[in-house]
C-alpha cells in the first residue's frame, strides 16, 4: 500500500503510465528538469569559483550524501563512520539538516555526547536516531551547517565533523566528501527532478572523493567511476528490538507470525525486501511518506490494517520507531529492526579516513 500521489510519479517517470495526459505531462516534466539540471550546474559553478560564499571550519569536515533522492543508506554510513572515528579517540559531532522537526530551521544540540537535549519530534527523526544509536557522539542541527558547526565549536569542542546529507549543501567547505550510488539503481532513471530522482546530473558525481556503493549484491563489483576510490557494502538486518525498550533479539519471534510491515523512509520496498529475505512472512505492508511524522490517523490506519490482515505482530524501521513513543501501547507487538551496512573491501574508506586523521 502506498500515498497515490508518489506511486503515481513513480509510473510516470518510469514510462509505466502510458495514457495521453500522462505523456503530456512527461514532456512537461522534462523540459524543466533540463532548466533544473542547467541551474544546479551554474550553482555549483558559482560555488566553484567563489560567487557564493563557502566557509571552512577549523577542524576536518566528513561529508556522506548522494545525487539520488531517497534511501542509498546515509544514515547507516553515518553510524558506521561516527563509531569509527570514536574508536579512535575522537570527539565526532554530526552537523544535520533536522528535516522533519518541529525545530527545523534553527541551529540546535541534539546530544552533547552524554544527554539528549530534544526530542524526535523537535529535532526530526534522523538526528534522533543517530544520537541515540551511536554512544559519545554529539548531534548539531541547523539548515545553515556552517553555523551549526560554529555552534558546536562554542559548546561541543568537536575533533571532526561529519556532515549528513551534505553532498549538495555546497555553502560548506569539506575535507572528504563521500558519494553513496545505490549499486542496483545508482542514477534511478537518469533524470533530474522533476522527471526523475537525481538531485542533480550525473557529471556532478565529479565532485565526491570516494564513492561507496551501497546495497551491492553479493559478488557484485560496480565500478562506475574507475579514477576514485570506491568500496562496495550492503545493508544486513542485525535483529529486532521491541519498541516498548529492551534488549535486542535475533528474528525468532516473526518466524511463523502472521506480520504487518510499515515504514515512512524513501525506499520502503527495500526494507520490506530485506525483511523477506529473513524468512518473514509479510502479510500486510503500509508504506507512508519518508519522514513521516505518526499521529492518531497514520496509527489508526497501521491498527486498521494489522486487523484486516490478521496479523499478530508489527514491525518498522528504527527511524520510524523514535517517533512511535507515544503509541507503544496501541502497536504492541511492535518492534524495530535494526539496520546495518557491511563491506569485505572498505580498505579504501578506511585509507581515506587515516589521511585525514
Amino acid at each position: 500500500m502506498k500515498f497515490p500521489s508518489e506511486r503515481y510519479f513513480r509510473e510516470l517517470t518510469d514510462g509505466k503510465r502510458q495514457g495521453l495526459p500522462d505523456r503530456l505531462l512527461l514532456v512537461l516534466l522534462r523540459a524543466l528538469a533540463v532548466v533544473y539540471a542547467l541551474l544546479l550546474r551554474l550553482r555549483a559553478k558559482a560555488y566553484r569559483t567563489g560567487l557564493f560564499p563557502s566557509h571552512r571550519l577549523p577542524v576536518p569536515v566528513i561529508s556522506v550524501g548522494n545525487i539520488v533522492l531517497g534511501g542509498t543508506g546515509k544514515t547507516p554510513m553515518t553510524i558506521w563512520l561516527a563509531r569509527y572515528l570514536i574508536a579512535r579517540g575522537k570527539r565526532v559531532a554530526v552537523l544535520s539538516r533536522g528535516y522533519g522537526g518541529t525545530a527545523h530551521g534553527e541551529c540546535r544540540i541534539v546530544s552533547d555526547g552524554g544527554r539528549m537535549l530534544m526530542t524526535a519530534e523537535e529535532s526530526g527523526d534522523e538526528p534522533y536516531l543517530l544520537a541515540q544509536k551511536v554512544p559519545g557522539l554529539m548531534v548539531v542541527i541547523g539548515p545553515d551547517r556552517y553555523r551549526a558547526g560554529l555552534l558546536a565549536l562554542n559548546e561541543l569542542n568537536p575533533d571532526i565533523f561529519i556532515l549528513d546529507d551534505g553532498f549538495q549543501h555546497l555553502g560548506l567547505r569539506r575535507d572528504l566528501d563521500i558519494l553513496l550510488l545505490d549499486a542496483g539503481r545508482p542514477f534511478a532513471n537518469g533524470r533530474t527532478l522533476p522527471a526523475g530522482y537525481l538531485r542533480e546530473s550525473v557529471a556532478a558525481a565529479d565532485r565526491a572523493d570516494l564513492v561507496v556503493y551501497t546495497r551491492c549484491a553479493p559478488g557484485a563489483k560496480p565500478d562506475l567511476f574507475p579514477a576514485k576510490p570506491s568500496c562496495r557494502t550492503s545493508h544486513k538486518l542485525a535483529g529486532m528490538a521491541p519498541l516498548e525498550g529492551g534488549e535486542p533479539a535475533g528474528f525468532e519471534q516473526a518466524l511463523g507470525a502472521r506480520v504487518t510491515a510499515f515504514s515512512g523512509i524513501a525506499d520502503p520496498g527495500a526494507f520490506f525486501d530485506l525483511l523477506e529475505g529473513e524468512g518473514i512472512r509479510l502479510t500486510a505492508t503500509l508504506a507512508f511518506a519518508d519522514h513521516a511524522s505518526f499521529g492518531e490517523e497514520e496509527v489508526a490506519a497501521i491498527c486498521r490494517l494489522k486487523d484486516a490482515s490478521r496479523s499478530t505482530l508489527l514491525i518498522t524501521t528504527e527511524k520510524d520507531a523514535v517517533k512511535l513513543a507515544p503509541f507503544v501501547a496501541r502497536l504492541a507487538p511492535c518492534f524495530a529492526v535494526l539496520l546495518e551496512i557491511a563491506s569485505d573491501d572498505s580498505a579504501p574508506l578506511e585509507a581515506a579516513l587515516e589521511k585525514l586523521l
